[in-house]
């Protein structure tokens, strides 16, 4: 074999390991504070807070501020300018100028009770890993699994919980594996729904159990691959009544060519290729299974599907294609695309019109709100 080809197989193969391993160590989906503090400000009277430019600084809608053992709301961008970005400040203290911090959709840190003045309980759901820890808020008999992203933790489900509650349902807030509280996968990776959903159907056994007789499925980002991969593959799956997703990973495929993009990779076909083959190789991962269009579900619940337009973790194109294609696929989906809205920010955004569409796709089904 010529030694150009040899050093060619030998970097492709060293890529794909870096890659895999970006995509499947959960160590590697930690956030840090990437972002940097200018201290507190003032616009025309509005208390604000002065962050350094970069590309998250400027999103659109209310995001959580956070920084090492401190915690802010901020809202809209008041001025953009000298590469400094000052956001109205919602609720606590601006941290000092040169604090390390990171924007959260999670909006809310806590659990229901100190983030949302809701009654929970803490519970385990027994798993094939053994216990997963979860917030229970009680309602009806019909009980809406409520499932977080990667890297992230059940703070995600919090904001879709004061709307579900009103509609008088159940909440089961769950972790999978891997999750900190939770067993770690017998290979310590992710993988990205393909075996997390077994955790997901636990937790449905979990509220069988417990006096539930329908189900609502609610997976935000990876979370909503979790989801769809239960929806393919579980036995449990025709007991599942709705499917909400917002922002989910219908297409690993096309999700990692939106990531090399972003990171400004050349040649991000013959990447994501090569991440997606080593990849596999390393966690056994199918993710031709997790093409949602290409191998959709056999029993396709009605769904609606929030997807912000401007995120840049997982593409909007994936799930516009999904939607256009549900007619033909026999499968209901109701899709709400947010302008403006990074990745799982559309309630941060709009959060009166994606409760608005919650309530009319939840409540005017008699059977699960009864």
């Amino acid at each position: 074999m010529p030694i150009v080809l040899v050093v060619a197989v030998l970097a492709l193969a060293g890529i794909g390991w870096f890659y895999s391993g970006q995509l499947l160590d959960p160590a590697q989906a930690r956030p840090g504070y990437p972002d940097v503090s200018l201290g507190p400000t003032s616009v025309n009277g509005v208390g604000s807070v002065a962050l350094q430019k970069a590309s998250d600084t400027t999103d659109a809608g209310q995001w959580a501020l956070l920084w090492d053992g401190g915690y802010a709301q901020v809202g809209e961008v008041l001025s953009d300018h000298d590469n400094k970005v000052e956001r109205r400040l919602l609720k606590g203290q601006a941290p000092p100028a040169g604090t390390h911090v990171r924007l959260n959709p999670q909006i809310w840190p806590g659990d229901p009770k100190s983030a949302l003045v809701q009654d929970f309980q803490n519970v385990d759901v027994q798993t094939e890993l053994g216990p997963m820890p979860a917030w229970l808020v009680p309602g009806n008999d019909t009980w809406v699994i409520a499932v977080h992203g990667r890297g992230g933790t059940r703070e995600e489900t919090l904001r879709a919980i004061p709307p579900l509650h009103k509609l008088g349902l159940t909440v089961l807030s769950v972790t999978y594996r891997n999750d900190a509280g939770a067993p770690p996968s017998p290979d310590g990776f992710f993988h990205l729904g393909d075996s997390e959903w077994r955790d997901v159907e636990s937790a449905m056994k979990y509220g069988s159990a417990h006096g539930a007789k329908r189900f609502v499925l609610y997976g935000w980002s990876m979370g909503g691959a979790i989801v769809e991969q239960l929806m393919t593959q579980s036995p449990l799956a025709g007991e599942v009544d709705s499917v909400v997703l917002d922002a989910p990973a219908v297409s690993w495929g096309k999700t990692l060519v939106l990531q090399a993009q972003d990171r400004g990779l050349p040649l991000t076909g013959l990447l994501t290729w090569d991440a997606e083959l080593v990849s596999g190789w390393r966690s056994g991962i199918d993710f031709g299974r997790m093409e949602l269009i290409d191998s959709p579900p056999a029993h396709k619940p009605p769904t609606l599907l929030f997807h912000g337009s401007l995120d840049t973790t997982v593409p909007v194109q994936a799930s516009r294609d999904l939607a256009a294609a549900a007619g033909g696929l026999g499968w209901s989906i109701t899709y709400v695309e947010v302008p403006k809205a990074e990745h799982t920010a559309a309630w941060n955004v709009d959060p009166d019109g994606y409760e608005r569409h919650l309530r009319d796709f939840l409540g005017g089904r008699p059977d699960l709100t009864r």
